[in-house]
């Protein structure tokens, strides 16, 4: 079983932080953590994203932005990414992780847009993304499972 799990996004406030509090959740052995791209270093989860997440019965309220780097992405078993261009940039920026990256909505072959400086029904269909996306790969975890 997968037992690390990285969730990257562009400014860590808005996709991963919801991408990886669906996945402790629902894989509650695994170690979760996300970064961003070009993260917001310290910054807390967009209002809205914590607004739609709380709505949904998640808190994100002490989620922090931190910065990807090599260090992370060497240790995530899994890194997960919101679009194919941050797959193109983290297989090119870290060419060791290769193999390992894979985008949010791979099963079900979608990209989840960035809402961020959008209205809150950008952050709900971004959630509904998320959403399906952690499902799709919880279930390919899980069965994975012997």
């Amino acid at each position: 079983m997968i037992a690390s799990v990285l969730v990257v996004c562009e400014g860590n406030i808005c996709r991963s932080p919801m991408g990886a509090e669906l996945l402790r959740q629902r894989l509650p052995s695994a170690h979760v953590g996300s970064a961003g791209i070009g993260a917001l270093v310290g910054h807390p989860a967009d209002p809205h994203a914590q607004d739609v997440m709380r709505s949904n019965g998640f808190d994100i309220s002490t989620h922090r932005a931190a910065q990807l780097g090599a260090a992370n992405c060497r240790e995530a078993e899994l890194i997960l990414v919101m679009q194919a261009s941050q797959k193109r940039h983290l297989e090119e920026r870290y060419p060791s992780a290769r193999g390992r990256i894979f985008q949010l909505g791979h099963f079900s072959k979608f990209e989840v847009p960035d809402p961020y400086r959008k209205g809150r029904t950008h952050f709900e269909r971004c959630f509904e993304l998320v959403d399906k996306g952690v499902a799709d790969w919880v279930e390919r975890i899980e069965s994975a499972r012997i």
